[in-house]
């Protein structure tokens, strides 16, 4: 029983790891919608905000419009890397937006 429990928890701590290590992501076969097109978003909230365009987003199947927002970036001098959708061969990856030192 006890060797039982610490293969399963061992296995568990396996899994957990390699989820956590590996590339994965979003593929899909279907080419996402052009982007919205937003107009005016509006004045900042403060200082140093930026406004982080809206993305398509693939959910349960289909696409789904993710709005855009205002933030504030971690430290000075990193700019917003936008969401966005590569195309590899018949497939499109979803790539998360990030902020990415100047």
């Amino acid at each position: 029983m006890n060797s039982k429990l610490t293969l399963l928890l061992m296995l568990t701590l396996l899994l957990l790891v390699l989820g956590a290590c590996g590339g994965g992501g979003v593929y899909v076969r279907v080419a996402p919608p052009a982007p919205r097109f937003v107009g005016v978003v509006g004045v900042a909230p403060g200082p140093g905000y930026v406004w982080t365009d809206g993305y398509w987003d693939w959910r349960g199947g289909n696409w789904f419009w993710v709005g855009g927002a205002w933030v504030h970036p971690p430290r000075p001098g990193f700019v917003w890397v936008p969401h966005r959708w590569v195309q590899y061969g018949n497939r499109y990856r979803f790539v998360r937006g990030h902020w990415q030192r100047r």
